[in-house]
């Protein structure tokens, strides 16, 4: 039986097994992205992605061990002070905190950016310490896309005097497979514009 929860990862899902139960009879696929692990089956779902969220913090402002928790390899973690404190150490520029201004110019690259290339954007928040963006697939990469803007957020906010590392390396995606989703998410970045 497959475990109640289960995880977008690219255009399938994964699903995990548990030992005391047999496997199922699909063919076992292994890829450097997943998580290591020997009870991992890929089922492919012929469903559509109609949407993603990507979401990506300021440097500094959520790091591994912090008290609201984190995220690595896509699952969400629990607390751990002690590696906070150890990557608080190991932080090299001061942790990055967006003013309403440069909330602001962020928002006006990416969106003009998206509309150049045409991402469709659904919705945007820009917080002090991370991004959330919904959009419908592009033919462009999540990756590049993330990078992409990014990039053009750091050298915008670079010419209005911001110095240093703006943003943390990687981003976090969450796929929807349904227009349902879709619209749980908005509602989601919608609370976040909000404040």
């Amino acid at each position: 039986m497959i475990s109640p929860t289960t995880r977008g990862w690219g255009s399938f899902r994964l699903c995990r097994w548990r030992k005391d139960k047999p496997r199922p009879q699909v063919p076992r696929l292994t890829t450097k992205d997943l998580p290591k692990t020997d009870r991992i089956i890929i089922i492919f779902v012929m469903s559509k992605i109609v949407g993603y969220m990507v979401t990506w913090t300021t440097y500094g402002s959520w790091l591994p061990g912090d008290n609201r928790g984190y995220v690595k390899e896509g699952r969400i973690l629990p607390a751990d002070n002690k590696l906070l404190q150890a990557n608080k150490a190991r932080q090299k520029s001061p942790t990055v905190k967006l003013k309403a201004q440069e909330k602001k110019i962020v928002r006006k690259e990416i969106l003009a950016e998206a509309k150049k290339i045409g991402h469709e954007i659904i919705v945007l928040a820009v917080c002090t310490n991370h991004i959330h963006l919904l959009a419908r697939p592009h033919s462009q990469s999540i990756e590049d896309l993330a990078g992409k803007y990014k990039s053009l957020t750091t050298r915008a906010l670079w010419k209005y005097g911001r110095e240093g590392r703006i943003w943390t390396k990687g981003y976090d995606k969450r796929f929807c497979f349904s227009e349902d989703e879709l619209i749980q998410r908005t509602r989601y970045v919608n609370k976040h514009n909000l404040g």
